[in-house]
């Protein structure tokens, strides 16, 4: 088409309701999901929870990529799997494919001719087959030990043709299948982050406080009965915006910090007599080294405090940590 009459043609309240009118359409077409979620469903999740090999993911076209999106979140999620493209499968890749596997074929139509070359071959190694398309009456449907139903009532293109919402439905049905066996399996978050070691993803998964906290002389602390002034000084020097209170032990006793100094002024509390005792938090809030970093972000974010002492099973200060270092950390 010519760029020019393109141009001509382009109208911005046009491309606004029709942007509209596709998330309507896609939204409706994944709700009504929800009514098919089924024995089939269940059947599906079983059968490839008891798969003693892979899963295998397979579709063509526009079917295609959803499969490999779907085959990825699986083989993220605990569920071994990867993508198997069907017309390779018809020059070798078949070899790819055992009797222990399990083959999820994706087609809207359910009359994909590549998928069809390749489902009695599949069936005849004695590996199980799940269908997933948009027509329960389709050959593959037919042919499937499982059938999922993705059938949409119709596609958001204007011209009821390009794949849209039949993709999306046949996408958020994938989901809903790999968070089925995600839970099943007691899949948690430590599996989640040895799968995902890379990235901003990693770090936050793989990190844990003992990896981002200050330690030994980086953590000012003083002993009970020490001059607010004393405190002040030492809390200065360590740069954390706060000072711990300790027992000769090293147990934590309380915590001051610059907030609560801004407070003392505002309040004119004489800081050149008392001892801290006076006003430091007693039993502050503490958390482990050994819990993730992501923990004590939330933590601070739900009591609104931008620091932490870090401490052992018996109490014992071992750290401290503050907004920044987790910042630094890329935690956050």
């Amino acid at each position: 088409m010519n760029p020019s009459l393109t141009a001509l043609r382009f109208s911005p309240e046009r491309a606004l309701e029709l942007g509209r009118q596709t998330l309507s359409i896609e939204a409706a077409a994944v709700d009504a999901l929800k009514n098919r979620i089924n024995a089939d469903f269940s059947r599906a999740v079983e059968l490839i929870l008891n798969c003693h090999g892979r899963l295998i993911v397979s579709g063509m076209g526009k079917s295609g990529h959803i499969a490999r999106k779907i085959a990825a979140t699986m083989a993220s999620t605990g569920t071994p799997a990867y993508f198997v493209h069907p017309a390779e499968a018809s020059h070798g890749d078949l070899g790819m494919i055992t009797r222990d596997d399990v083959l999820l074929a994706l087609s809207n139509s359910g009359e994909s001719e590549e998928l069809l070359r390749i489902v009695p071959l599949v069936k005849r190694q004695g590996a199980r087959l799940i269908s997933m398309t948009g027509s329960a009456s389709s050959t593959l449907a037919r042919e499937a030990d499982v059938h999922l139903d993705a059938g949409v009532s119709q596609e958001a293109c204007p011209h009821n043709l390009a794949p849209t919402a039949s993709t999306t439905a046949a996408l958020a049905l994938g989901d809903a299948l790999a968070v089925a066996l995600l839970d099943a399996r007691g899949f948690g978050p430590d599996d989640f982050a040895r799968s995902h070691p890379g990235g901003s993803l990693g770090r936050r998964l793989l990190t844990h406080v003992a990896d981002v906290m200050r330690a030994g002389n980086q953590v000012p602390a003083v002993l009970p009965g020490t001059d607010i002034s004393e405190a002040i000084i030492a809390m200065s020097r360590g740069g954390l915006g706060l000072v711990a209170v300790t027992d000769p032990a090293g147990r934590t006793l309380g915590i001051f910090t610059d907030g609560d100094l801004r407070r003392a002024f505002e309040k004119r509390i004489d800081l050149q007599q008392g001892s801290i005792d006076s006003v430091m938090h007693p039993a502050p809030r503490t958390i482990g080294p050994d819990r993730l970093a992501v923990e004590a972000v939330e933590m601070m974010e739900r009591l609104r405090i931008n620091a932490l002492l870090v401490t052992d099973a018996d109490g014992i200060l071992v750290g401290a940590l503050n907004m920044h270092d987790l910042f630094t950390a890329k935690v956050i």
